[in-house]
């Protein structure tokens, strides 16, 4: 059973922070794209079982309804599995009764929001626009068209962002009442406008509080800290990025996207012009059986209840403990070892790159 992700790279705007592969939506433009989108999932897909479907960017939301249309006739290919989890992006501003509607109608279970903030000064420097009461109002209508699992996106450590400003900001997607919630701290990328503008990053101590006042707070509302950066009531736990966490198989398709078949990590091409030649390969990585190992470790040390140590063995006929030096870390506390798991003290989270680089 594997994973799809299908990228749609068209925006109506973009955002200053945003270093995914994007572009100004072009109904032409989108058109030929989903034309080589759909050879290249046909010649891709082998029929496998799918237990989720992502579709993220970009902008999803924002293809005309044409063009939404087409694609969502598109994936019909697929061989869903009875419960498989369907992730569509969104747009605050996008939403609306036809497009719910179309989602719903296409069996759409899930949406994911890219709220951010709802602080002005943080919105206008992210290049966004919406409101608290915006939200309210188009929650208030996918849960009446009975939409019942919604993902928020949360970006934190803005420059000049306070701790009043990041409580306010949870207060209120907390208010919105989410089954998800995913926080992200600004990275300052090197093709993104923040960048090119000059923009520099927060305080790292700051930046550590802020991550600990959300930790604080959302376990407070009772959801799960079940990914370093993600959040959930119970049952509600992402089936698409729990398979990467797990280094599961999954297949990327269209520009740009990643995927992971067969031993072999993969990137298309991030080239619109070539993609539209259906040149779809950009880079391809063949993984030792060293790498995948390793992937396996940095992968499920993101999860908050680590890595299953008889699994890990049965899966790879190897102790985790025996080949990497777990125990110097145990012995600092920065890692933990309970009832058959190991997993990163919940306390030192925050530097979980600088215990992996010891652990492998």
């Amino acid at each position: 059973m594997k994973s799809v992700y299908i990228h749609i790279p068209f925006c109506k705007s973009i955002c200053s922070y945003c270093d995914f592969c994007k572009m100004f939506y072009n109904p032409k433009w989108a058109h030929d794209y989903l034309l080589a989108l759909k050879e290249e999932i046909n010649d891709q897909y082998m029929g496998e079982e799918i237990t989720s479907l992502y579709i993220g960017g970009g902008t999803p939301s924002c293809l005309s309804k044409k063009n939404l249309d087409y694609l969502l006739k598109i994936i019909t290919i697929f061989n869903l599995s009875k419960d498989c989890e369907f992730t569509f992006e969104c747009n605050l501003n996008d939403i609306n009764e036809e497009l719910l509607i179309t989602l719903k109608n296409a069996n759409v279970n899930r949406l994911s929001i890219g709220i951010e903030s709802f602080d002005e000064q943080k919105l206008i420097l992210m290049g966004r626009n919406h409101t608290f009461k915006d939200a309210e109002d188009k929650i208030r209508l996918i849960r009446q068209l009975g939409f019942q699992n919604i993902n928020i996106d949360l970006i934190y450590g803005i420059p000049k962002e306070t701790k009043k400003t990041l409580k306010k900001d949870l207060k209120k997607i907390l208010k919105l009442n989410p089954e998800h919630i995913s926080t992200y701290s600004l990275i300052l990328s090197e093709h993104t406008l923040l960048h090119v503008n000059g923009i520099k990053p927060i305080d790292e101590d700051l930046d550590a509080l802020f991550y600990k006042i959300i930790c604080k707070k959302l376990k407070r509302k009772k959801y799960q800290h079940y990914e370093i950066s993600n959040f959930s009531k119970k049952g509600f736990e992402s089936k698409h990025n729990v398979g990467y966490w797990n280094n599961q198989e999954y297949y990327g398709f269209g520009l740009s996207a990643s995927g992971y078949i067969d031993s072999i990590r993969y990137t298309n091409t991030f080239n619109l012009t070539k993609y539209l030649r259906h040149e779809f390969d950009g880079s391809k990585e063949i993984l030792t059986p060293s790498d995948i190992l390793d992937n396996e470790i940095m992968l499920g040390l993101r999860k908050l209840k680590g890595i299953n140590l008889e699994e890990f063995e049965k899966k790879y006929g190897i102790s985790l403990e025996e080949n990497y030096p777990v125990e110097p870390l145990l012995k600092k506390k920065e890692l933990i070892k309970k009832r058959g798991y190991i997993y990163i003290n919940p306390d030192k989270l925050y530097i979980m790159n600088e215990i992996l680089m010891k652990l492998i």
